[in-house]
């Protein structure tokens, strides 16, 4: 009988807990449209600003902007986007993975690293390992704002020009599609007028040949705004695909919570069958003997 009740106690637990794996996955689900159409909206933006800003420097000449430089500083600065709760899988553990890495290549080229992290998760995690950060943000939930990226893009791009750091990185998860995220490590600055037009191109489908622009007053004037601006606009970009993956991380999570505590439910049902039936059984067992007794 003990047996029996212990198996009913853990069974309703479990249901308990499907309850709130349910609930999350759903909560999750609905997240993740809100954050995947965010993202989604803003990628054309950041790609033809970056085909843009490739077609104007290349049409500048010999023009040189301090985010287009590249200082011989041994000293790079890694901003990581974790997040702020769990339940979402293996999503911190494959971005804290790929951010360690690309620290551990840095060091080896005698490159210090400047850790600027994102989210509880990726500070309690290196703090565990170890391993220094030069500033944390806890402030950034999973709907960021434009004009809260901002200033930390600015923070950036300032200890860049100023010959602090010779590099910005960020670590983020990329989202491609609904089924494919992938954590990636991609270099913010210096920007490379090259790769911005080849990034504008690709995403556009262009055709290889720059389109022709009539520029007023002239490409190094309009250049001084759009690549500040072009900074702010990846990292911003980033966030916003870090904010849909964690979700969609999560939704994968939880559904997959949810279908355990089903097979978990009915492995226990199943187990209460069966001691329902011995104790029966027993009982029936303890019932024919003593009328067997009685009759002899």
């Amino acid at each position: 009988m003990a047996n029996r009740r212990a198996i009913v106690k853990r069974r309703k637990s479990v249901r308990n807990i499907k309850k709130i794996t349910r609930t999350m996955q759903l909560i999750a689900t609905a997240r993740f449209q809100a954050a995947m159409m965010r993202a989604t909206a803003s990628r054309p933006y950041v790609n033809k600003l970056a085909e843009l800003v490739g077609e104007l420097a290349g049409a500048a000449g010999d023009y040189r902007h301090p985010l287009l430089e590249t200082p011989d500083v041994p000293r790079s600065a890694l901003l990581v986007l974790s997040s702020n709760r769990g339940l979402c899988g293996g999503y911190n553990a494959h971005l804290l993975r790929a951010a360690m890495e690309h620290l551990d290549a840095q060091a080896a080229e005698g490159v210090d690293s400047d850790v600027y992290m994102v989210g509880k998760k990726g500070i309690s995690a290196f703090r565990f390992r170890g391993r220094p950060t030069h500033e944390s943000f806890t402030r950034f939930d999973d709907r960021p704002r434009f004009d809260e990226v901002e200033p930390l893009a600015r923070k950036l791009s300032a200890r860049f020009e100023d010959g602090e750091v010779g590099s910005v990185y960020v670590a983020y998860m990329r989202f491609f599609s609904a089924g494919v995220q992938k954590p990636e490590v991609a270099r913010l600055l210096p920007l490379a007028s090259e790769a911005l037009a080849a990034e504008g191109d690709e995403a556009a489908g262009a055709a290889a040949a720059a389109s022709e622009y009539e520029i007023r007053p002239s490409a190094p004037v309009v250049l001084d705004e759009l690549l500040p601006a072009t900074v702010r606009m990846r990292l911003y970009q980033a966030f916003l695909d870090a904010a849909v993956s964690e979700q969609i991380y999560r939704m994968t999570a939880m559904k997959a919570a949810t279908e355990a505590a089903n097979d978990m439910i009915s492995d226990l049902t199943r187990q209460y069958n069966r001691a329902r039936q011995t104790a029966i059984t027993l009982e029936l067992l303890d019932i024919v003997g003593g009328a067997n007794a009685l009759a002899g």
